[in-house]
């Protein structure tokens, strides 16, 4: 088996680890599943010939075939209507919604159905329905395009929301995704689809746990999506002043992994939350607030949280404003009260 996308060529008869980008982490993970499960279907806009917006499905139609990867109408409610049709019928259904803000026409049904019909029927009725949103910013776009709208799915009981950091991660989710017995909301950085890294196509991930993406002793970062690479490079200047700073990836939103955020924070004694989305009843206050509530006598100094601001998105031109960035890391960083600081 062969799979060629871009900037990669993976030849899986002779090799399982090779260097590839984000999407075309994606795009393995997807053909893969397809190759080994004939209930898997693929669709959603634009995802047959043309490969999707951003190409994560580019291929999959010449390959597969119409009926295991197609085009359907411009109609998001729709789209996961479909899908849990199938979903409750046997089938595997990866639907894609094009755009984060694209999603919330189809909320209702993740809402009312998707998240609700396994308690409904007591289990009787299982949902293996995987959700793909690109979603987050970094790219310039315009209205609609550029959303973190995690909070409202990690809000809904019912739902597994996980977003990856890099392809190995991308790769080893979906597959982990896809397999499972219930329904998860896939958010793929968007901002991230164009870098690169070693993928094992051996590994699968085990969703709801949380990754030490860098090991300090002074503070923890936490991030997810986007803002991994971020925490990631705020923690290399960071070293350049002396400071010895963890990072963790979160990875999964919902359900999340009080263990190694707990650990990682109490060997700290300090911690700063980063996250694009409004900071206002988010996914960075929750983690925030659970950090605050196990971790409390182990604290050197408040758990600081570095966000996007309680606005609407910012248009392209203003995004480098809206978004985190390392300077406002590293004041977050800064204000957490060093003993041998003045």
């Amino acid at each position: 088996m062969t799979i060629a996308h871009d900037d990669v060529r993976v030849d899986m008869r002779t090799a399982s680890v090779s260097t590839m980008s984000m999407a075309a982490a994606l795009n393995l993970a997807l053909a893969d599943a397809i190759e080994d499960d004939a209930e898997v279907v693929v669709f959603g806009e634009d995802v047959g010939a043309l490969g999707g917006v951003f190409r994560i499905t580019d291929g999959l139609t010449a390959r597969f075939g119409e009926d295991r990867c197609f085009d359907t109408p411009l109609a998001e409610s729709g789209i996961v209507g479909t899908a849990v049709g199938m979903a409750m019928n046997g089938m595997r259904p990866v639907v894609e919604l094009q755009f984060d803000a694209f999603a919330l026409p189809a909320f209702e049904q993740i809402v009312s159905h998707v998240a609700k019909l396994g308690n409904r029927t007591r289990g009787g009725v299982r949902m293996p329905l995987v959700i793909r949103i690109p979603f987050g910013g970094g790219v310039g776009g315009v209205e609609h395009h550029c959303d973190s709208s995690e909070a409202y799915y990690a809000h809904t009981p019912g739902l597994t929301v996980v977003s990856p950091s890099t392809p190995q991660d991308a790769y080893s989710m979906l597959r982990a995704a896809i397999t499972s017995p219930d329904p998860v909301i896939f958010l793929e950085p968007k901002k991230l689809y164009w870098t690169k890294g070693e993928v094992d196509t051996s590994v699968i991930a085990d969703i709801g746990t949380a990754r030490i993406a860098r090991e300090g002793t002074d503070i923890t970062l936490i991030a997810y999506g986007a803002s991994v690479p971020l925490a990631l490079e705020a923690a290399d200047v960071a070293a350049s002043e002396g400071r010895s700073v963890q990072v963790i990836d979160i990875r999964s939103l919902s359900p999340f992994d009080d263990e190694t955020v707990t650990a990682a924070v109490r060997s700290t004694g300090r911690a700063v939350v980063i996250a694009e989305a409004p900071g206002f009843a988010s996914v960075a206050s929750e983690i925030q607030a659970r950090v605050f509530e196990r971790c409390f006598e182990y604290l050197e100094a408040p758990v600081r949280r570095v966000t996007g601001f309680d606005t609407p998105y910012a248009p392209p031109k203003l995004e480098h404003w809206y978004l985190p960035d390392v300077d406002r890391v590293l004041d977050a960083i800064d204000s957490l009260h060093w003993e041998d600081e003045s």
